[in-house]
């Protein structure tokens, strides 16, 4: 269990990302969860995600592992961007399938951190993502 002032600091921060991304809002991503190295976003995918092949894009389901990733790395005090990232996409997501990505802090050294992401539709694993990260300087 985190300390709480860890708790607090880690929700504050999402607060407050949040309240600047309007790539999340316009999506209608929303923030689920968030602790000390961790968070949870979710996001509908909508008619206009949809590809030639009528199934959603791979760059909505990297959008969203990207975004839960982004707040898991940003709840410790520090500015922190991505230093890069590698997606496998393992089922296909359709229009009107509800997707939830778990991220989860695997190693923090200085200012690197190493983060997985899980992105389910249904309870299914459809993509797992890792996300290399860079805190900025101070």
């Amino acid at each position: 269990m985190p300390d709480p002032s860890e708790q607090d600091r880690a929700e504050q921060q999402a607060a407050a990302m949040y309240a600047d991304d309007r790539a999340s809002q316009t999506l209608g991503i929303t923030i689920t969860d968030v602790a000390p190295g961790r968070a949870t976003a979710s996001m509908q995918v909508s008619d206009a995600m949809v590809n030639g092949h009528g199934i959603c894009h791979g760059g909505y389901v990297f959008l969203l592992a990207d975004t839960a990733f982004a707040f898991a790395c940003n709840t410790h005090g520090r500015a922190v961007v991505a230093a890069g990232a590698d997606v496998s996409f393992l089922a296909p997501v359709r229009a009107g399938d509800e997707l939830v990505a778990e991220a989860t802090e695997r190693a923090l050294r200085g200012r690197s951190g190493l983060y997985d992401v899980t992105v389910r539709s249904g309870g299914a694993v459809v993509a797992e993502f890792r996300g290399r990260s860079r805190a900025l300087p101070a």
